[in-house]
């Protein structure tokens, strides 16, 4: 299992929070159908993402 990385980092925790929970809810809009995890992850400079397993 490999983690997929949305292609966006956000300043704050919110926004990237935000972006995790419509990818539990409408994940079908972005094209995937089902997830077993979401987790943000705050990268090496400070940024915030979401990431996934598929």
């Amino acid at each position: 299992m490999k983690w997929i990385y949305f292609n966006r980092l956000y300043s704050s925790k919110f926004q990237a929070g935000c972006l995790a929970r419509r990818l539990e809810h409408d994940g079908w809009v972005y094209g995937f159908r089902e997830m077993r995890e979401i987790e943000v992850f705050r990268s090496k400079k400070g940024r915030y993402g979401v990431r996934f397993l598929p």
